[in-house]
């Protein structure tokens, strides 16, 4: 038997030499009495049977136990990731083919292999399989997309004066986190009202250790000064502890206890101790009031609404901590039009909470299938319990609503600009007289100053717009390019991109149609461009060509260029497509929009990578070109001398000098800065 244990003690079949082997199941898992069918080295199938009698013979073997299952077609590649309370039982339905969509009954037909682990419990299934199904993303399974992390408000709690900061990512660093929000944004206005409200430091710890006086954000009042003792840490810690209980849901307390010490101050006739209240009360009413709906019966809870129409699904998501609405995101799952609402919400609601904390309490706008096992499932990873409810009536009804207004919005605007960009991509086609509808087009754009840090920026579009995702930089390596030569950045930008995509996915197979089946719809976007934009004329289209010709695939990539007009005036560009003479389209053709769009995207991103790299150039410190100078011996270096340019002019005596510097290390330093030096 070709089992193999896991971490936890289950056991995992792999009948399929192309399989990941680093499975992650949740909780314990029991060995599965499963026998493999018989596979030779090159990974075939040598019983002969596919899809239906395929699952049949598997269904033989299986046991009674719940557990997950994968199904892969003929390339190894997973087709599917389920759970089922009796793996037997469930696999047995697609042998049987009863009630089969034609989603499944694809999918079943496509199934080469079956892979099997059974786990203790069905909550344990559950988990594991949004597990898989993040990690995997099998195309016939809903699948959860822009799946960032969030961002969250983060206090220190390893410093004597704890900062204020946004935090997204793992939370290695000591401290109290709040959240999460929505947005970067969000964290971003609620993190400077608190600074107004609280006067806590943003300022990094090395940055707090150096300062002599006091920085200009306490000048403004927006910072206490504890830097420079300007107030004590009793004090300091006092501000801390009411950020800490605002944050966590007491708000009412610490606008009351502001509001007794600002009447206070004034009956004391400290009119400007009262003001430094009264700005402070501001702050956090404006924190409240940019929260929108804040019910007084939702402590802590996420809320989900999905709107269902067109062939997309929108989930929109609230999220509520300490009675306060903490923001709200859109998402539009990859799921197959066949289902319905309850079943995308049922399947997106396991992976969203597969790496982010679970709140105890959410509230859905419609019932989902196995509604108590998701509550146990989610309870088990969270530590505590969750509820999960689908309120009819009273102040949850009334804020589940306001969310399903959300998501039938956000679902209209989604909708609009889906057909927008596809009424786009026609024009496109018929305007170039391509043999298809691009499904992926790449643009390219090179920046630099006088040839310095040239970039080379790719950008992507597809039906759904642009694909961020997919963007990459090339930072100009070749030492033979003449400095400014944007026909050798671009030969090398081409050579570089085509070479690796003809490594890593070979040539791709064009037949010259517009492939719009169901199944087209399943695949994930293409990793090869249908056309390339290239900003410049017929000089740079020669050389793309060339590039393309030398590494044969002038017949699977379509290169247009665009050269800008006259005067470069936007409207009056010129267009380099194959085999026909250069043209200009009408200026308020709506293609011609969609490509300035396209090029400006190109400009901007290339802009903005050789912008990062030269600003990168620019604070490289020289002693970071000495070898043997670590981060230690340069500190000490600076803070003896002060500059990098003062070492640079220092004696060998002096360099000797400084502690941590042996004789060795400052003969390395000062030979580094002077070329005539005695060897």
């Amino acid at each position: 038997m070709n089992g193999r244990k896991l971490p936890d003690g289950g056991v995992l079949y792999d009948e399929s030499e192309d399989i990941e082997d680093d499975i992650e199941v949740e909780g314990d898992a029991a060995a599965s009495p499963v026998a493999p069918v018989d596979w030779n080295e090159g990974g075939k199938n040598e019983t002969g049977f596919r899809g239906a009698e395929l699952i049949a013979e598997f269904v033989k073997r299986l046991p009674n136990n719940p557990g997950v299952y994968r199904m892969f077609n003929e390339a190894g590649d997973v087709l599917y990731v389920g759970k089922a309370r009796n793996l037997k039982k469930r696999v047995s339905n697609y042998a049987l083919g009863k009630v089969h969509s034609n989603r499944i009954a694809r999918m079943v037909r496509e199934t080469a292999n079956m892979e099997f682990v059974t786990t203790r419990t069905e909550t344990e299934a559950l988990l594991l399989e949004a597990n898989l199904i993040k990690r995997l993303r099998p195309r016939f399974n809903v699948l959860l997309r822009d799946d960032k992390s969030f961002p969250y408000i983060l206090i220190t709690g390893d410093h004597r004066a704890p900062a204020i900061f946004k935090h997204r990512g793992a939370r290695a660093r000591k401290g109290d986190y709040f959240g999460p929000f929505a947005s970067a944004g969000a964290v971003g206005r609620t993190i400077n009202s608190l600074q107004r409200a609280f006067l806590i430091r943003t300022c990094t710890d090395s940055v707090f250790e150096t300062r002599t006086r006091p920085c200009l954000l306490y000048q403004i009042k927006r910072c206490s000064g504890p830097c420079t003792h300007e107030i004590s840490d009793a004090g300091y810690a006092e501000l801390v502890q009411e950020a800490k209980d605002f944050l966590s849901g007491k708000s009412q307390n610490v606008k009351a206890h502001m509001a007794e010490a600002m009447n206070a101050a004034a009956e004391d006739l400290d009119f400007e101790r009262a003001a430094i209240f009264r700005d402070r009360l501001a702050a956090l009413s404006h924190v409240q009031s940019h929260q929108g709906i804040n019910p007084a019966g939702v402590e802590e809870a996420d809320v989900f609404a999905i709107h269902h129409e067109g062939g997309i699904s929108c989930i929109q998501v609230f999220f509520f901590r300490t009675g306060q609405n903490w923001g709200n995101r859109a998402y539009f799952p990859k799921a197959d039009p066949s289902l319905s609402g309850a079943e995308v919400l049922n399947a997106f609601l396991a992976q969203f909470y597969d790496d982010k904390p679970v709140p105890r309490q959410i509230l859905l706008s419609e019932t989902v299938e196995e509604i108590e096992l998701l509550a146990a499932a989610l309870g088990e990873k969270a530590g505590h319990k969750v509820t999960i409810l689908v309120p009819q009536r009273g102040e949850k009804r009334d804020l589940v609503d306001h969310v399903i207004a959300n998501a039938r919005e956000a679902h209209g605007r989604k909708l609009a600009e889906t057909a927008s960009q596809s009424r786009l991509l026609e024009g496109f086609k018929e305007t170039f007289k391509l043999p298809y509808v691009p499904q992926r087009i790449e643009i390219y754009d090179n920046s630099h100053i006088m040839g310095t840090n040239a970039v080379g920026g790719m950008v992507v579009a597809g039906p759904e717009g642009f694909v961020k995702g997919q963007y990459r930089k090339f930072n100009i390596k070749s030492t033979d390019i003449t400095p400014g030569d944007d026909f050798g950045m671009m030969r090398e930008v081409m050579t570089r991109r085509f070479s690796r995509l003809l490594k890593e996915e070979g040539k791709p197979d064009r037949n010259g149609e517009t492939d719009t089946s169901v199944e087209a719809a399943d695949r994930a976007f293409p990793a090869w461009p249908d056309v390339i934009l290239i900003d410049g004329g017929q000089g740079q289209m020669t050389a793309v060509r060339a590039i393309l010709e030398e590494l044969g695939i002038t017949d699977s990539v379509i290169a247009i260029g665009v050269a800008k007009g006259v005067d470069r005036e936007a409207g009056r560009e010129r267009f380099f497509a194959p085999s026909r003479e250069s043209f200009s389209l009408p200026p308020r053709d709506p293609v011609l929009y969609f490509i300035q769009r396209l090029r400006d995207e190109a400009h901007r991103f290339a802009i903005g990578s050789h912008r990062a790299r030269r600003k990168k150039e620019m604070v490289r410190n020289p002693l970071d070109e000495i070898g043997g100078i670590g981060p230690s011996r340069k500190r000490a270096l600076l803070q003896h001398f002060g500059t990098a340019k003062a070492v640079s002019r220092a004696a060998l005596s002096d360099l000797m000098a400084v502690e941590g510097i042996s004789e060795a290390v400052a003969r390395q330093v000062y030979n580094h800065f002077h070329e005539d030096a005695a060897k």
